[in-house]
């Protein structure tokens, strides 16, 4: 026995990981998602014309919980495999990632920032093809789960670019007092 641990100590160690990053992980969006009001609840936002091909509301708290799953089993993935190279960059440039995803919708719906959170995506987007690469050479599942929110937020790029194009004084539109759905 030349293994310094089981497959099944490796599964638990992993399952471990996943109880702590993926609640996180889906904490932390939701938290984002309370801070402002959001979607159709916002407003602002109702007002805009919306490119062709918005979906309809309830489809992006759905798709964004599934998205920060699979962002938090990613993580768990890399945090567990202990001793890889390139372990620490992969997982600070994933935190700086999560950090600006964060960041998007009180930007977006709260300050009404149509072209910051344009870049936000941009850069989130590059972020994460750089995560994705590191993820790859640690642990290829890693890399697979975040195909689908490269795709996402390449997808949300596209609606945000949309709705600056069609709503050019959107970002001047007098806003309401912000606002947090946080409840204490």
């Amino acid at each position: 026995m030349g293994e310094i641990a089981s497959r099944s100590q490796l599964r638990w160690s992993f399952l471990r990981w996943a109880f702590v990053t993926v609640p996180f992980v889906v904490l932390l969006g939701f938290a984002s998602g309370q801070l402002v009001p959001s979607g159709d609840a916002n407003p602002w936002y109702a007002a805009l014309v919306k490119p062709a091909g918005t979906p309809p509301g309830w489809v992006f708290p759905v798709v964004w919980t599934s998205l920060y799953i699979m962002l938090g089993l990613a993580l768990a993935l890399i945090l567990n495999a202990r001793g890889s190279r390139g372990r620490g960059l992969a997982i600070t440039l994933f935190l700086v990632q999560l950090a600006l995803n964060l960041s998007w919708t009180p930007v977006f719906f709260g300050a009404g920032k149509i072209q910051l959170a344009l870049w936000i995506i941009v850069a989130m987007l590059i972020l994460s093809i750089a995560v994705t690469i590191l993820f790859a050479r640690i642990r290829k599942p890693a890399a697979w789960l975040m195909v689908p929110y490269m795709v996402w937020i390449s997808y949300a790029g596209c609606l945000t670019w949309g709705i600056g194009q069609l709503n050019p004084d959107a970002e001047g539109v007098a806003r309401p007092a912000p606002v947090t759905q946080i409840r204490l």
